[in-house]
């Protein structure tokens, strides 16, 4: 049995379908990410298992004891909100003790505990501050600290760096995986935002309309999305156009206009020859050079737009009456394209998916 097991879970608010038929296992110490848009259902997967919400059907087990019954505070789960939710009134030391304080430890015990947390989230001499004196960045560590230093089984986040700035959501996401990694604690991260959960995650489930559409590592799921939804949610996508000519196992010969490409299937896909199809490849991975004169290239294209961002340059490329995003980094030893050059454009066969 695993860590953390969602058996057949359901939760319906009236006629409306929150979550359904949910089955889904994590293990003891891993980093779990529930992604998905807006309203997906993520959020009321993570305040089931908290305990805040009850499950119309199915049952939740941590380490396989049946929590469905329980209320929150028999559950030792720690939840860190996007709010945070510090107190305003108290110390950072009071708002970190709160727990220990309910929980009726000693005074010593408290402080040699708060002295530890404070010391793990690296927030030691900042005691005494109360929260209008905390950036963003610190008031997250001051509830992840709250969280941690009561020894929970496990860690839930809720979508906790969303208040924050592109700069600190970017140290905050690394500082929080080997903070969780140090610690060794089972958690589950809730969040809309795809490089959060590629960043962090050791797993993924992508959900949408309440369902889990596919579940794998970050390299499994933006490498090889099950489905179309997920390819274009899941980073930047190109979704060309094409016909299957022929299947040889996981790969097929795809007509794009009136060239050939081979791409490959994932594994719950199945196509058949001169089935109309997508075929993913994503922008990094599309190389281009300029055509030399008199040189027949596998696939033409021609240079639409250059779109410069520093570390990367971005082409948009007309292939066969179809566009594609391109990125290429910015390296003196590659050559700049100019508007209305003519290239030529080719991928690794691996790193074209075929989407039904």
């Amino acid at each position: 049995m695993s860590y953390v097991e969602f058996s057949a879970i359901s939760k319906y608010f009236g006629s409306s379908v929150a979550v359904a038929d949910l089955d889904l296992q994590i293990e003891q110490g891993e980093f779990f990410s529930l992604l998905g848009p807006s309203g997906c259902g993520k959020s009321t997967t993570l305040r089931m298992l908290a305990g805040f919400v009850k499950p119309t059907t199915g049952h939740i087990h941590v380490n396989g004891r049946d929590v469905t019954p329980l209320p929150p505070e028999a559950r030792d789960i720690g939840i860190v909100f996007q709010n945070y939710a510090i107190f305003p009134h108290m110390t950072v030391f009071d708002n970190i003790a709160f727990g220990l304080v309910e929980r009726k430890f000693s005074r010593a015990n408290i402080k040699q505990k708060v002295d530890a947390a404070l010391a793990e989230v690296g927030m030691t001499g900042f005691e005494s501050r109360y929260e209008r004196e905390l950036s963003g960045g610190q008031k997250q560590r001051v509830a992840l600290a709250r969280v941690l230093v009561i020894e929970p089984e496990i860690l839930l986040l809720d979508e906790p760096l969303s208040a924050l700035d592109k700069k600190m959501r970017e140290e905050m996401k690394f500082w929080i995986k080997n903070i969780q990694k140090s610690v060794g604690i089972t958690t589950i991260y809730v969040t809309h935002d795809q490089s959060e959960a590629l960043t962090m995650s050791d797993r993924i489930a992508v959900m949408d309309q309440g369902r889990i559409l596919q579940i794998g590592t970050p390299v499994e799921i933006y490498e090889r999305p099950a489905s179309r939804f997920i390819a274009e949610f899941i980073g930047e996508s190109n979704l060309l156009n094409c016909t299957v000519l022929s299947v040889d196992g996981p790969v097929c010969s795809i007509a794009i206009g009136s060239k050939r490409v081979t791409g490959r299937l994932t594994q719950n896909n199945s196509v058949l020859p001169d089935q109309a199809i997508a075929l993913l490849v994503r922008p990094e991975m599309i190389r281009l050079y300029a055509l030399e004169p008199g040189e027949q290239p596998k696939l033409r294209g021609t240079v639409r737009e250059i779109i410069y961002q520093g570390s990367v340059v971005r082409y948009r490329i007309k292939v066969e009456d179809q566009e594609l995003s391109v990125e290429v980094a910015n390296r003196p030893d590659l050559p700049r394209l100019n508007l209305d050059d003519e290239v030529n454009v080719f991928w690794n066969a691996d790193n074209g998916v075929v989407m039904p």
